[in-house]
């Protein structure tokens, strides 16, 4: 007959395993984790997923926003150009008047001059007025940005000089040079009117031309 086999006593100080306590513990530590990972999707910036329907919403009132905005930009660069090209024509009309007011000064000053009773008035009088007004009316025009051409002496040019005559150089340094003006010329601020009409130097003196011939520029 066997002998009973003895129980092995519970080790001293140790308590008996608790299944509930166990799966306590196993559920804190899956929070934990869930927890830990959600903290680090924050701090990483992760995206939080959207439903589809509030994206279309807020992408619709979005693109209305940005919709709005353009037609707001588009109404004030119009309103801008209009108010650019109002004040362009305004400043063009002040300029184009006080240059006419000065014109009507010379005007008034012709005038007075052409009114001179003759029986009255000397031709030397009569010459300096007229050259008081030319003087005049010269320095309106310079003042309105228009510049009178005048090239005696200087190289010919043909951008801005027309030859229409010769003449016979003194010393060959003066070959190519203009040695008279028949016709002033006009430049509006560096825009070219109307060319000077000249007559170049030219050397040699050519064979069928004098050397002390000339020509008599016009006024």
């Amino acid at each position: 007959m066997r002998k009973k086999e003895k129980e092995e006593p519970e080790p001293v100080g140790q308590a008996p395993p608790d299944p509930a306590g166990e799966a306590d513990a196993a559920l804190a530590q899956l929070e934990a984790e869930d927890a830990a990972r959600a903290a680090a999707e924050r701090a990483s910036g992760a995206a939080v997923v959207e439903p589809a329907a509030e994206a279309v919403q807020r992408l619709e009132r979005e693109l209305g926003e940005w919709r709005d905005r353009a037609l707001r930009s588009a109404a004030d660069f119009e309103n801008f150009r209009k108010r650019a090209l109002r004040e362009r024509e305004d400043a063009a009309q002040r300029g184009q008047a006080e240059v006419l007011a000065r014109i009507v000064d010379v005007i008034d000053d012709l005038a007075r001059v052409a009114h001179l009773d003759p029986a009255n008035t000397s031709s030397q009088a009569l010459h300096d007025g007229m050259l008081a007004i030319e003087r005049k009316f010269l320095k309106t025009l310079e003042l309105a940005g228009v510049e009178r051409i005048d090239p005696v002496g200087e190289p010919f040019d043909p951008k801005s000089h027309e030859a229409v005559a010769t003449l016979p150089a003194g010393v060959a340094e003066q070959d190519n040079t203009v040695g008279a003006v028949y016709q002033h010329g006009y430049r509006f601020r560096g825009t070219l009117l109307r060319p000077a009409r000249v007559a170049v130097l030219q050397w040699p003196p050519p064979a069928s031309m004098p050397a002390d011939a000339g020509a008599h520029p016009g006024s």
